[in-house]
């Protein structure tokens, strides 16, 4: 029994079926398991979830004692950092309003709050979005697996520092932190793993999000605030994650989460050949969500680099940095191709042949759609790239 009600603060009990969504053992032999999970998750935009993937991670062996988080191990190495966290019980717009800690202030908050120490109107604080790989970039705190390992999203900004930014993150928190409801950044996939702790996912398929709107058609913040009862069966698809699992969330599955236990995880959100063509179905609707917003002024001079400007701040990415992630992936494939050289993708794994020919294609098509679009103003550099990958594929 979950505790789901029509208010915030009511005590309301309303029985729900936690759902089993498939599972895979990473144990069994990773070589087969991509293939598998490729075929039947990813590429159908499925969620799923995989199993004991944390063995022998350094983060897993120390961040960790006696199932709990470490925190003495936490403090003594990293305790001076300055780490964001949010505050789950005040709001900023749609999100938990943010605030900056050192790790070890908010270990000795975490500590205090486990010991029963603090007052019931101190702040439930979650440390959320640390980008722990980027402040650390010697520390192999894990082994990305091979199945979320073809991700061009990092890929590209790894290798363009001048960005300052990546999309690999750190979370940890004490029982009852949570997330608001929310689709990831580009609409791209995410994975998560629980280092240790449990989470609750609460994950809605494309369109079933639209029952959690308010009158005015924003996405509220908490889906707990609405009576379930009214839904249409399985709307909702309640999963709960365990200590040492991973949870692939598909592009576009709206979700919110909360943490059953004190927990640590490690995230990423990630784009690969699976899902570039949704990031750019999406990355158009905003645009055209943008232009219809400030379409009054769309007499003024450079109205298409406004657009771009509003784009780039509503959705995170705009059609230059978009093409740039492209022709970085398709460059870099296509060296590879021409001088019989590998490529290493995320946790060491090697880019087949076969998935190399396969972003390439996948590449072209997104390219030959963005050329096509109205508002596209690198027609020249793209119908080079086009030509370029046709004459490899």
């Amino acid at each position: 029994m979950l505790m789901l009600s029509d208010s915030c603060n009511s005590n309301e009990q309303i029985n729900v079926t936690t759902t089993a969504l498939p599972q895979v053992d990473y144990n069994i032999d990773p070589s087969h398991i991509y293939p598998y999970c490729f075929n039947n998750f990813l590429s159908k935009n499925k969620p799923f979830i995989l199993k004991s993937c944390v063995n022998e991670w350094n983060s897993s062996l120390h961040w960790v004692q006696n199932k709990q988080p470490n925190f003495e191990y936490l403090s003594n190495h990293y305790g001076d950092i300055e780490v964001p966290v949010a505050n789950c019980n005040s709001y900023y717009f749609n999100a938990h309003e943010k605030t900056n800690m050192t790790l070890k202030e908010y270990t000795i908050y975490w500590q205090n709050k486990i010991d029963g120490k603090l007052s019931e109107t101190e702040p439930l604080y979650y440390l959320k979005d640390w980008h722990f790989t980027r402040d650390f970039k010697t520390e192999d705190i894990y082994r990305v697996p091979n199945v979320f390992s073809s991700d061009w999203l990092n890929e590209y900004y790894s290798e363009h520092l001048e960005h300052k930014d990546d999309y690999r993150f750190v979370y940890m928190g004490p029982k009852e932190t949570w997330t608001p409801l929310h689709a990831d950044v580009f609409h791209s996939y995410s994975w998560s793993v629980n280092i240790c702790g449990r989470k609750q996912w609460l994950l809605l398929a494309p369109g079933n999000e639209k029952y959690f709107k308010d009158s005015m058609g924003n996405l509220i913040s908490d889906m707990r605030s609405v009576d379930w009862s009214t839904l249409p069966r399985d709307t909702v698809i309640i999963v709960e994650q365990e200590a040492g699992d991973s949870i692939f969330v598909p592009s576009g599955w709206h979700h919110q989460v909360t943490n059953l236990e004190h927990t640590i995880s490690i995230n990423h959100n990630w784009i690969n050949g699976t899902n570039i063509d949704h990031v750019y179905h999406e990355m158009v609707s905003h645009l055209e969500a943008v232009k219809k917003e400030i379409d009054d002024c769309k007499d003024m001079d450079d109205w298409t680099s406004h657009c771009q400007l509003m784009l780039q701040v509503s959705f995170g990415i705009n059609f230059r940095q978009f093409f740039d992630m492209l022709k970085f992936i398709c460059q870099k494939r296509l060296t590879s191709l021409k001088n019989g050289t590998t490529i290493r993708l995320y946790g060491n794994w090697i880019l087949s042949l076969d998935h190399t020919m396969f972003d390439l294609r996948k590449a072209s098509d997104v390219l030959k759609l963005c050329a096509q679009h109205e508002d596209w103003d690198l027609k020249l550099e793209t119908n080079k790239l086009i030509e370029d990958l046709n004459s490899s594929i």
